[in-house]
């Protein structure tokens, strides 16, 4: 835990200083007094873990938003063909995909995901997993959600406290 408390200091700081930009002591000692206040509450209330400071996953999470980003244009193109066809063969369909994630913010993750990909949207989560109502039929293939889940677990599979 004080390795998240170190942490989280550390990086409260920087961020403070860059939007601040005042180096002028009295300043600065109001900002550390003011970051270590938020740390000691954050470590009173039991709350240091890796969910709340997940900047040990950075570069994870970077490589994650750029693979989700190539499939939201791939999404893109097959909900504007099924659209501009004359026949329009939507078919709506619901359907549970379930959750690797143990975290409530691997969960979340993961459904903002679903509901990102055009044509697809995460309706309600549970234990049982995530309910996806997707446009298309071939849309609703839990296979394909397989990849994203285990992508989107990736940035705290265990809490520790």
């Amino acid at each position: 835990m004080v390795r998240y408390a170190i942490i989280l200091a550390l990086v409260m700081l920087l961020y403070w200083l860059t939007l601040s930009f005042y180096f002028e002591p009295l300043i600065v000692g109001f900002g550390i007094a003011s970051v270590l206040f938020a740390v000691g509450l954050c470590y009173r209330m039991r709350i240091l873990d890796s969910e709340t400071v997940p900047y040990m996953h950075t570069m994870t999470t970077i490589g994650y938003f750029g693979w989700l980003f190539l499939e939201v244009v791939k999404a893109n193109f097959a909900v504007v063909k099924a659209v501009l066809r004359p026949d329009m063969e939507i078919s709506p369909t619901l359907l549970t995909v379930p959750t690797p994630q143990k975290t409530d913010i691997g969960k979340t993750m993961f459904a903002n995901s679903i509901t990102l990909t055009p044509g697809t949207v995460s309706m309600d989560i549970d234990d049982d997993g995530i309910l996806v109502h997707a446009l298309l039929a071939e849309m609703a293939d839990p296979d394909d959600f397989v990849e994203m889940g285990q992508r989107a677990g990736f940035s705290v599979s265990e809490v520790s406290s």
